[in-house]
Formats: C-alpha cells, structure tokens, sequence
C-alpha cells in the first residue's frame, strides 16, 4: 500500500530514532529537579498541529484492530476473558467498568502507530477528564488524556510519559478529534541474574509532532512512586487502560523491530 507523504516523513523520523546506542543504567536524577506529578512545574508550550492524515499500516505491521473486530484483544486480568470494550463505526470505545483490554500476542521492540479520540462533551477538569493510556509491555504508559484547554500536572498530560517526562510541546486536538500517537519503543535488556543491563527508551510522535525524544525511562511508570525495573519476559501485550472515561481507539497497528 502506497504510504502519502505525511506518513512517510513519520516513519522516517521513527526510524531515525531506532539507531541509537542504549543509555546507561538511569537515576532518577535525569527527570529532573521536579517531584513527580508536581503542579508547579512549567507547562509545555502549545503547538497546533495540521490537519489530520491518516497512516495506513505498512506491509510489514500487525494489524491489532481493524476497526471491525477484538479478537486479538483480551481483557487485561489473568482471565484471559474476551475484551468486553464497544465496536462502532469503525473504532473501539473504552466500555467504563469492563477493565482494560491487552493484545492475546506480546511484543518488545516495537513501532506502534494508533489513533484516539477524547470524549465529547467534555466533562471533568485534569486527571478526570478524557483518561485512558497506552502501555507498552503492559507496564510503560503514554498518557492519554483530554489536554486542549485542560490543565493537570505535566507529567500527566497527553503525550507524556507518565510519571517521568512531560511531552516537550502539548500537541492536542479538541475532543471529538482523532488524533494519533506514533511510537517507537525499546524495550529494557536484563542480565541473566535478573540485573538491568540497559533500560526502556521511547521515542513519541503526537499528532506527527515529536513529544518524546529517546526519552530514557528509569523504571515502569506508575502513579504516586517510581518503581524499580524487575527483570520480565522479553515479550508482553500491549494494553489499554479503562479509566473509566469513554476514549476512542482506531487504526492500532505495530511493527516489531527486534
């Protein structure tokens, strides 16, 4: 499928970011002087970003939802139950109360392209308002949330990096806009003694404009502490948080690049 020109640019810059080296061992230092989910810190700058074009999957991408079906999704518990989330209209909607849902396949490095919507009307101010997230291993969240004209602690707003790295601009379209996220995520290395050799880095696009740049994540992320690494599998699920708001999801594809 032939890619626009918008798409191509993403995914070079995508590319791009999966050449680096891996960081050294992180101390929480690198975040920065700021207490996590501080509401004195400085907020990113706004940035409008254009017009919205869609990014189909690359020939190489898993297809995760396809706008019609979540048979590759469960509910993210151990029951390994069937996602209970809605399908309509070519998107999935966060079904508040059901649980959050995770892939049935596991992933590590990855490049993972999906589309969100916030809920309209909007209703609530900061944290509640427009919640939901995309974890990365099931544990390394990008934050989703409604964050045009909502203010809440930076670490916690849209394209952030939750718990650990604001997004460097605020990038988001009004609710009842699809927006995207292109990711680009490496996954932490342990030694055979159960030891971190390197940890995760994450790369964020928002709305095609860059938001996370090969940001070293010191542990996973995780509300009101900053948990150390614990040696996993190489591989596990993506999984999408109900937070109890009714969040749009379309167009989830990822390419694994191990």
């Amino acid at each position: 499928m032939k890619l626009s020109r918008h798409a191509g640019i993403i995914l070079g810059v995508l590319a791009m970011a999966c050449a680096g080296p891996s960081s050294p061992v992180p101390s929480p230092s690198i975040l920065g002087p700021w207490p996590q989910h501080s509401m004195d810190r400085p907020r990113p700058s706004v940035v409008t970003p254009a017009a919205f074009v869609a990014t189909p999957p690359p020939p190489d991408a898993v297809v995760l939802f396809d706008g019609q079906s979540l048979a590759s999704w469960r509910l993210a518990d151990s029951s390994q139950a069937p996602a209970r989330w809605k399908v309509a209209n070519g998107y999935m909607e966060v079904a508040p109360g059901a649980g959050g849902i995770a892939t049935a396949q596991g992933f590590g490095d990855a490049q993972l392209h999906i589309e969100w919507m916030a809920p309209v009307p909007p209703e609530g101010t900061g944290q509640d308002r427009g919640n939901s997230g995309v974890f990365l291993m099931g544990q390394y969240e990008v934050q989703v949330l409604d964050s045009y004209g909502n203010d809440t602690y930076p670490d916690g707003q849209a394209g952030a990096i939750y718990g650990q790295y604001p997004p460097l601009v605020n990038a988001s379209r009004p609710p009842g806009e699809w927006q995207s996220y292109d990711i680009v995520f490496h996954r932490p290395r342990f030694n055979s003694d159960g030891s971190l050799e390197s940890p995760a880095r994450m790369t964020v696009l928002h709305n095609g404009i860059m938001v996370q740049d090969n940001a070293t994540l010191v542990g996973p992320t995780s509300h009101q502490e900053r948990r150390p690494y614990v040696a996993h599998p190489d591989k596990l699920p993506l999984m999408l948080q109900d937070h109890g708001h009714p969040v749009r999801y379309r167009n989830i594809w990822i390419r694994t690049l191990e």
